[in-house]
């Protein structure tokens, strides 16, 4: 059906640059003539605090894992009606916009926004969504700011002074019913790779467990590991906590006061910077601070960074540091382990990191809320490390990488489909809602069914932006 698509009969010109033409039966409009900004104040803070997700829009906070707030702390909140628009104003330029499905709670720094008759608001969250609406949006926010407290802000007047199509009201209902069709079958495609993929992890896990726990040689002599989670271990090995053959070392707190000492800018790595088995530097912002306190949390190559919090099937996994960027450090929610390389190989303290007894290890011993676990310097420093000879670990290592070749082949080609289906959604979401795709009789055609509940999926999707996002620059507090 969605290859079936085409062209409307006639277009004429937006005058907009970034919209180009428009079916001719469309309309451009302002912003602020469809959509009106409401500013309610919770009085008591009692009701459901609601958290904005990319993908799955507005959720609650607490039952999605975020810190409980007390109700005092949200008085004066912004109440939300079912119905409304939520814009995050500080990330509006990645298309951080929801539709309201339940009363609540956001944000003080949000904006609420009621429809006018003429305007579906998931048509709207669409539109706000597509990447051509988000440059338009990047260009007319606002930078306050710089280093790690920078940030870009879409103040309401000059969100409503923006043009967008409004198609008529039956188009706007034809383009939400055909798009929620197709990407759901889109997202369950990407779920269930999600799901191979997820698989792949697991076989990749008990293969690094057996080499991390026994080593190569499978008629190796054992002796009683000590450990509750684990069973016997090669007789040849040491076993030692992680602090008698590392420095644990901390990292720079942000948004601390200095008061008159002389600082310097630098570059610094965040917990999003911190992936599973990889460093990601996409984006690297940068905090000045004394050189006295960069000299403390200056990363070194072959630190093994790992992060404070986070998911628990994430909380205790390692990433080595190599060194990419000069003079780099790492706040305080991030760890760099620093290995005795004569007795400890940083890639090899890695692949233990990601054994089945090092999962164990750290889910047991962490501080846990709904969906988030939390670790410390002194439990990192507890677990326990199996210590073969440094010449071991490197055998290891090398004997690891031929046996995990074929997953990760495996596991980057799906994600790699991933992308592919992601950018094909976007594009597609892109071209109907600006009106270069006529979707009309393809949606008069859809069967009824019930919505995807894409709250309970957008862990699978694997593209929602979540609420530590928001707690980071501060729009939760």
């Amino acid at each position: 059906m969605i290859g079936e698509l085409k062209p409307y009969a006639a277009y004429q010109d937006s005058g907009q640059p970034w919209l180009g033409t428009i079916p001719s039966t469309w309309r451009v409009q302002r912003i602020k003539t469809v959509l009106s900004e409401v500013d309610r104040r919770s009085v008591l803070g009692r009701e459901t605090l609601l958290s904005l997700r990319m993908h799955a829009g507005l959720v609650d906070h607490h039952a999605a894992g975020g810190k409980p707030i007390p109700p005092s702390a949200l008085v004066s909140y912004k109440h939300v009606l079912p119905g409304e628009i939520v814009m995050n104003r500080m990330r509006a330029a990645l298309g951080l916009f929801a539709a309201a499905r339940t009363e609540g709670l956001v944000s003080p720094d949000y904006a609420v926004f009621s429809a006018a008759s003429g305007l579906n608001i998931d048509y709207g969250v669409r539109l706000f969504q597509t990447p051509a609406m988000m440059a338009v949006f990047r260009l007319e926010s606002t930078g306050l700011g710089t280093g790690e407290s920078g940030f870009l802000r879409l103040y309401s007047d000059q969100f409503g002074r923006l043009s967008i199509p409004v198609p008529p009201p039956e188009d706007q209902a034809a383009i939400v019913r055909f798009l929620a069709w197709a990407c759901a079958r889109l997202d369950r495609a990407i779920r269930a790779k999600r799901r191979v993929i997820a698989l792949l992890d697991e076989q990749k896990q008990a293969i690094v467990h057996r080499a991390g726990t026994r080593g190569l040689d499978p008629d190796v002599a054992l002796k009683p590991s000590g450990v509750p989670w684990l069973a016997d271990v090669p007789s040849h090995w040491d076993i030692r906590p992680l602090k008698a053959v590392s420095n644990v070392q901390s990292g720079v707190t942000l948004g601390k006061d200095y008061g008159a000492q002389a600082t310097a800018e630098f570059p610094y790595l965040r917990v999003a910077n911190v992936q599973s088995g990889r460093v990601d530097l996409a984006v690297v912002k940068t905090i000045r601070v004394p050189k006295a306190e960069a000299d403390r949390s200056r990363l070194q190559e072959g630190d093994v960074l790992m992060t404070e919090g986070g998911d628990p099937d994430k909380l205790g996994r390692g990433s080595v540091w190599d060194g990419q960027i000069a003079t780099c450090l790492h706040q305080n929610h991030v760890f760099a382990v620093r290995p005795d390389r004569a007795r400890l190989e940083p890639r090899y303290l890695a692949a233990l990191l990601g054994t089945r007894y090092a999962r164990s290890y750290f889910e047991s011993t962490a501080k846990q809320t709904t969906n988030l676990a939390s670790t410390n310097k002194t439990k990192i420093g507890q677990f326990t490390v199996l210590l073969p000879a440094v010449e071991e670990q490197h055998s290891i290592l090398s004997n690891l990488a031929n046996a995990l070749r074929p997953v990760q082949t495996a596991a980057s080609r799906l994600e790699r489909e991933i992308d592919l289906l992601r950018e094909y959604r976007a594009r597609l979401i892109a071209d109907v809602v600006t009106g270069q795709l006529d979707v009309r009789e393809a949606a008069a055609r859809l069967p009824e069914e019930a919505p995807p509940d894409v709250a309970d999926d957008a862990a699978d999707l694997g593209d929602d932006t979540d609420a530590g996002a928001e707690e980071e620059e501060g729009a939760i507090s």
